[in-house]
């Protein structure tokens, strides 16, 4: 009778444990089921928290920037900066608490999926290049929230949002581009290898605000004074069809470094774009030394000439400070040369696009002879184009002898 009793009580044992097993899976289903219910609410939850504090900021924003003397511009500046602060922060809660719970229980659209993936990749900069994550935390989660309101928002909305969007995003831009300029201007002009990467990422946030933000002002006419430069913008555009090479990319760095001349001349000083000059003109030698398809090469060596001619325009001319007063007084007589062949423009264009491109050769000969990068190829094409002009002389390999000669045989 016992031996029956024990033998029921493990069966039932059994039963029990498979029954808790299954009971766990069962358990792991409500669950995932309850929080994909649930993460919807807490998406609107959020969204109304947003909704909020984006209202309270805006109208923190207008009253600070509205030319009123009855109010206290360092209160409002304070109460602008506490709003700010707390938009910034539903913001992030809806990052944690929706999205990356959304792409956690795989129900994340791409776009919730693609905006965790640029989350991360902003945060992985906390620990090594803070000041920049600091920054480009900031810009992640108002563009993350702009996108949204460019979706199924009132067109009111989008216009006061307009407002403080573009005069966020030129402080958070010129942040960046200060926070890298420190890294690079290290008392010298001279362009150094090792930051190689400090200059890629100044091209890219350069691109990144003419194509986001520049472009938006220009759409809502947020700027008079941008009139100033919609030429130059325009050239940019041509650069954004396409697939580009590398002579596109070189050019159209150049043409960004000229617009950042007149919109970041403080967050990125002149030190600084003399060095990403250098790292273009570094870049345009090599591919005319190393292209050898004669057509291509020539379409390089254009793009150089151009490249020479627009750091002289728009920097080393408006250079104050030089590093030796030699330098200056040899950079005055070149550039009063230029200006003497700029007069031939009018009147012998092909004369003045001769001389022109002599002065920037020989010129750019001197520079050469002092570097350390051999561009023994890049030299004789140099020469061969001054010969063509010429401007020098070719000197053949020839040797005469003098005197009689007569043959004799040779007795063995």
């Amino acid at each position: 009778m016992k031996k029956l009793y024990f033998e029921g009580m493990m069966q039932m044992e059994e039963r029990s444990l498979r029954i808790t097993g299954a009971d766990k899976t069962f358990f792991t289903k409500i669950t995932n089921a309850l929080t994909k219910i649930l993460i919807p609410t807490k998406i609107g939850i959020n969204g109304m928290l947003i909704s909020i504090k984006r209202n309270n900021l805006l109208k923190a924003f207008e009253i600070y920037n509205a030319e009123n003397e009855n109010y206290n511009k360092d209160e409002l500046e304070k109460k602008y900066d506490t709003a700010y602060e707390a938009y910034l922060d539903s913001l992030d809660k809806y990052v944690m608490d929706s999205i990356y719970k959304k792409v956690r229980n795989g129900t994340a659209s791409e776009f919730e999926k693609n905006a965790m993936s640029k989350y991360y990749e902003v945060t992985s900069l906390k620990e090594k290049e803070y000041m920049e994550y600091k920054y480009r935390k900031q810009k992640y989660l108002i563009e993350l929230d702009y996108e949204g309101i460019k979706i199924g928002t009132k067109e009111k909305l989008i216009e006061r949002y307009n407002q403080f969007y573009i005069s966020k995003m030129d402080s958070l831009y010129k942040s960046i581009l200060k926070n890298y300029s420190i890294k690079v201007a290290d008392n010298t002009n001279i362009y150094d290898s090792t930051k190689e990467w400090i200059y890629t990422k100044i091209f890219y946030t350069l691109e990144e605000y003419i194509e986001n933000i520049l472009s938006l002002k220009i759409k809502i006419d947020y700027d008079q004074n941008l009139k100033n430069i919609i030429s130059e913008y325009e050239k940019y555009e041509s650069y954004m069809v396409g697939k580009l090479d590398t002579r596109d990319n070189i050019e159209k760095n150049m043409v960004l470094l000229g617009l950042s001349r007149k919109l970041f001349t403080h967050s990125l000083p002149l030190i600084v774009a003399e060095q990403c000059y250098e790292k273009l003109l570094k870049d345009a030698r090599s591919l005319v030394q190393d292209t050898k398809i004669a057509t291509k090469r020539e379409k390089a060596y254009a793009m150089l000439i151009n490249l020479i001619e627009d750091y002289n325009i728009k920097l080393l001319s408006t250079k104050v400070y030089w590093e030796s007063p030699k330098d200056r007084e040899e950079y005055k007589k070149f550039w009063n040369k230029y200006q003497e062949i700029s007069k031939l423009k009018e009147t012998d264009f092909i004369e003045y696009i001769k001389q022109k491109e002599i002065l920037f050769i020989k010129n750019d000969m001197k520079k050469l002879d002092k570097g350390k990068t051999d561009y023994t190829k890049l030299l004789k094409y140099f020469k061969r184009k001054l010969v063509d002009y010429g401007a020098i002389r070719e000197i053949k390999n020839s040797y005469k002898s003098e005197g009689k000669y007569i043959k004799v045989k040779e007795v063995v």
